[in-house]
Order: C-alpha cells, then structure tokens, then sequence
C-alpha cells in the first residue's frame, strides 16, 4: 500500500494499517524490571530528530522518507514538544473558531451536500504546515528477533509513517495512542523511521477546543518488543456488592503469539496479603468470572485504596517470560431512584475543575514534574475531580489520579464548536461520514483508560452540538461499559435526544438561580456545572451561591471550574530581556482570542492567583 494525501481531506479515513486500540498497561520480563521501572521489552526515540518544516503540502519534501534521500537541508527538533514552540511556526491562540476562517473557505465534507466531498481543502491547504521527521536507530539487543510495535502517544494532527522506505500507516486522533507494527520492515542495525506530521486534515474538524493551536509529534514515541506470548488487551470489571463490604472481581485476558504455557493471576492487598492467586492453560482469550472478595477496602478520593493484580506469562518451560502489574479499586457509582448520584453508597459532590494539559515553556508536551505538581495543588486545595478538557490526557494522568483519589471525567476527543455556530453545516450532526470518526474517538478513549478506577464519568466531548451521531457514541459506551455514567452537556439543546444522551443534566455557566429553578422540579436527571466559575481576570466571586445548593439539594453534584491553569508561553523579552508571560494575540497571531487563554486558577508557571484562595475555602467546605 502507498500513503495517499487525499486522506486528509476524507473523513471516513482516518486510520490505515492502526493497530486496534488496547488497554493501558505496561509489561515487563520479570519482577526486578518491574521494581526498576525500565523494561527491556520497550525503547524509547525521544530525544533530536532530523526535521524539516514547509508552509504547505506543496512545498514538502516528497520522498523524504526514503534511506538515500538528501537531508542537508534538514535541521533538528526535540521530540517530544510541539513545532510551533520551537520556533518553526507562529503561535496561534483561538477560542472557538477554526484558525482559517477569514483567510480561506472551507465546509467540512458532505455537510452541506451529500456530493460535497471538499477535495482538495487539506490536501493543498495553503495553510496547512508540514513537519518531516526523520529519526536514525539500532534496535535494542535484548529486542531482536521480537515483533516489535511503534507507539506514539501523541501528534497533532495527522500522521504518515514510514520505516526504511516502507508505508507503515496513517493516523489522526490527536490525544490517543497510535500503535503500528514494524515487524515487516525492522532490521537490528541502522533503521531509519519517518514521520510526515500535518497540522490539518479533516480531523481539525473534531479538534476545535479551545487553545494555542500546535502541531508535532508531542508525547512521547517508543517501541515495543512484544514476548512469545503476549498480554495484547485486559479489562477489569471489580463489582461492589448491595451491602458495600464485599465484592466480586472479574477480567478478561486477550493474548497473542504462542499459546503454549500458563497464566498465573495474583490480587494482593496494599499489605501484601494474597486474595486471590490461580493457573490457566494459555488461550488466546481468558476470562475471570465472579472471583468472590468477602471483604472489601472501597476506593474514594478520602481512601484512594487499590489492589495489586500481577499476570505472570509462563512457557511451556515454566519459565517467565511476562509481568503485567496493574492496580485497581473496588467502587461504585450509580444514580438512585431519587436521581442522587451516589459513590459507594453516599452522596457525591463534585469539587471539580476543567484542566487543559499545559507547561509554560513547552506547551501541550507537559512533563512528569508538571502531573505531580498538579495532584499536589488539588490536594492542598480540597479539588477532588477533574475534566479532562476536552481530549484524553497523557497515560500516566490517570494512574495517578487513581492513586490520589481525584475523580475523573474522562472526555473525549471532540470539539466543533466553530461549526456549531454554524448550524447549516454542524459536524459530526447526524453525517454518516462522520459517523465512524467519532465512534472511534470513543473507543480509543474507552479502550486505552477503561481500567482505571477514578473514571466516574465518560465525556462524549465538548461544544459540538448533538445529532444521531454523539447520540451512537453515547450508545457504544452504554453498551461497552455498565459501571460508570455518561456526561454530554451539548444535548441541552437538542431536547429530541435527551433520552438518548448523557446520564447527567449539564450546563455551563448556569446563574444559581437557575440552576435552583431546575433542581426545585422533580429534576429527571442530576445535575452537574461540567463548567463554571469562569476563572479569567479577578474572578470566582459568588462561588458561595453555587456551593449553597450542594446543601439544599442531593441531586446537584456541584461542578468543575474553568478552568485551572493559564495557556500562557515564558519567553524572553528582545527588549528587556526578562522572562515574561505572552498569552494569545501576543505572537502578532491573526485570529487570535487575545488574554482569553488566561482563565485559569493557576499562572502559566503553577504559581496560585488569589481566586485559588476563594476555591480552597468553599470546596474545604464539602472536602
């Protein structure tokens, strides 16, 4: 197969030769690499690319990812970080438009005629910037002979790959993995892996959140030696029982390469106490079913209490060849008969904020530092829940929001809000083209996080109106999933579809009063604020109105602010020379939506505003 650039401009493609989304966890050779944390079965190409920027499509290097093609003229770029923070490209900030309107005209496909396939709008964009990348490696020794897999974590916004001159795939999807195997095409010495990156493609359609728009290659990139026998996909499904103290344990294994050996499945307490530890002939799937817990430790942002499960991978040898540890809680969120969500039983109440991913020196390519810091700052201010605006974070966000009891609504991918204002031409609507996009975006998040007990809540997305197809995505985790709830605030207004979509009646930036009005009549849905308290200049005033409900009313969870930290850039003044904070509009970026992108509870550099004091005394109140 050869790649095609008309796929940036089609939306039912999306992904080619993308391995299927899987579950998030690691694995290892054996205990001690565990303990170390650095697994022999994994190599990382972080680090200086080669790397070449064009203004568009035309001007690319085409053929670049060929092994005898002249680079001189290429410079280097760290990966990961995001082009435009390296100074390729002009930062842009914009709110809720798409950065070309007024420049160039564009519709989304078929929106507004079923003819209407837009062909040629991405794919010769005279806007549409272009990174190469081009990375030089040996395989690890302790990784030949393996298949071996490549897995980004994160690029903005749509991916060619090619490994030794080779087509290895395409991808869109911004804030998920992509996973591809090299298998075909890898050698043990003296690989060259190529990245073409464009900034647009149909998918900036989905990805219209409110931001500095970035490009690049910004998570981190790795390879995978996968063992004979492989853990492919597991999925945990811990159940609490009717009386809260005892519980039942269920998984389901999926695995790949040689079925010849056994699988041991251990949970331990956090003392160390074995609960349960069984054998398994090695199938290519295995299923756990109704392992009884008599008594239980219950999983709550007070006592963020996990299990440890480890699957050990035998040969027919006895010997190991695979560790997966993973960690889970036993908890359980529904809503009762007098539509009161309750966790584990009692009430829960949302002190919640809206967290864009973001590091003032490098942008959306945050850093371990920065997550735990983040944790840090929510402990020290009662903040118990977070939103994931408005895409999936990176991997380790969500283990250590289980490990520190944050609460999470894990949101989708998705924002159209420049087409919303639009609604002649509104995407994904009820487009059958866009259909299958969508769905994906919800199974990648669902797939790769599905494990993880902090996610109360699945976000469909953000400010992307409703049709049948958000209606289809709401379905699919209904029907993936029976042990959490689904957010969509946009359904509000479209009230044909309020059966049909989200478990929670959501709103932004309702007046209490309001809020109040709806709560006071037999409400058909409890109620949560998935964004208020909007945090720009000296904000947070009034927030004692909202928290006064939480009182007067079981059905109102409370809400997530906006949100927590400013998207601002540290850069050095020419003229003073001092480090400074620069904000959109700032870059002499046209549109831009200016000192907007500081809403935040935070500065740029995690540093409190005075707002922060209001948030720790009034959610101190319900902590």
């Amino acid at each position: 197969m050869q790649a095609d650039i008309k796929w940036l401009d089609d939306p039912e493609t999306f992904r080619v030769n993308q391995l299927p989304a899987h579950s998030d966890h690691c694995f290892y050779r054996n205990y001690r690499e565990w303990q170390d944390k650095r697994s022999s079965l994994k190599q990382s190409l972080n680090g200086q690319w080669k790397f070449k920027f064009t203004k568009n499509p035309m001007e690319r290097p085409t053929g670049f990812y060929h092994t005898n093609f002249d680079t001189n003229d290429f410079t280097q770029i760290e990966v990961p970080s995001e082009i435009e923070m390296t100074g390729f490209a002009q930062n842009n900030y914009i709110n809720d438009r798409y950065p070309w309107e007024g420049k160039i005209y564009r519709r989304p496909a078929y929106a507004l005629r079923p003819d209407d396939k837009q062909e040629g709008s991405f794919s010769q964009g005279k806007d549409n910037t272009v990174g190469c990348y081009l990375k030089h490696f040996d395989l690890d020794e302790k990784m030949h002979g393996l298949p071996i897999h490549l897995y980004f974590e994160g690029v903005e916004r749509a991916m060619y790959v090619w490994l030794n001159g080779h087509f290895v795939g395409y991808a869109e999807d911004s804030f998920t993995p992509s996973e591809f195997d090299l298998t075909p095409f890898i050698k043990d010495k003296d690989n060259l892996l190529a990245v073409e990156v464009f900034k647009h493609s149909t998918a900036s359609w989905l990805e219209d959140q409110d931001m500095f728009r970035f490009s690049g290659i910004f998570r981190n990139v790795s390879l995978l030696a996968l063992p004979e026998t492989h853990l492919e996909d597991l999925a945990l499904k811990p159940l609490v029982n009717d009386d809260f103290k005892s519980g039942i344990f269920n998984a389901t294994l999926k695995l790949t390469g040689k079925l010849a050996g056994k699988v041991r499945v251990k949970v331990q307490d956090e003392e160390g106490k074995s609960l349960l530890d069984c054998e398994y002939p090695l199938a290519k799937k295995l299923e756990l079913k109704d392992e009884e817990f008599k008594q239980i430790h219950l999983w709550d942002n007070h006592d963020p209490y996990l299990y440890q499960l480890l699957i050990e991978i035998h040969d027919e040898s006895g010997q190991l060849i695979e560790l997966i540890p993973y960690q889970f809680g036993f908890r359980r969120i529904e809503i009762d008969e007098n539509k009161v969500v309750r966790l584990n039983g009692q009430r829960l109440i949302i002190n919640g904020v809206n967290r864009h991913e973001w590091d003032a020196k490098r942008g959306r390519a945050i850093t371990m530092d920065d997550m735990k810091q983040d944790i840090q700052i929510f402990q020290a201010n009662h903040i118990n829940a977070v939103r994931t605006c408005h895409y999936s974070d990176q991997i380790p966000w969500y283990g250590m929001c289980d490990q520190a009891g944050i609460y999470m609504m894990a949101e989708n991918n998705l924002e159209t809000h420049g087409t919303w204002a639009n609604a002649d031409y509104n995407v994904p609507g009820s487009h059958q083209e866009w259909l299958a996009a969508v769905i994906d975006r919800a199974r990648t998040n669902y797939e790769t996080f599905k494990n993880h007990t902090a996610i109360l809540f699945w976000s469909l997305g953000n400010e992307s109106y409703a049709g049948e197809d958000i209606a289809q995505m709401n379905e699919f985790y209904k029907k993936h999933d029976d042990t959490r709830l689904t957010h969509y605030e946009g359904v509000c207004h479209v009230l044909e579809l309020r059966d049909r979509i989200s478990d929670l009646e959501s709103r932004m930036y309702m007046p209490p009063k309001d809020v109040e009005e709806y709560l006071k009549h037999d409400p058909a849905k409890p109620f949560v604020e998935c964004e208020y308290m909007h945090d720009m200049g000296n904000s947070d005033g009034g927030m004692g109105s909202y928290i006064e409900l939480i009182d007067k009313y079981p059905q109102y969870l409370g809400g997530f602010i906006w949100d927590y930290i400013d998207q601002a850039i540290l850069v050095k003044d020419k003229i003073t020379g001092q480090e400074v904070m620069r904000y959109g509009g700032d870059f002499d970026d046209r549109l831009a939506d200016n000192e907007f992108s500081g809403d935040g509870l935070l500065f740029a550099d995690r540093k409190p505003k005075p707002a922060m004091q209001e948030v720790r005394y009034y959610y101190g109140l319900h902590k």
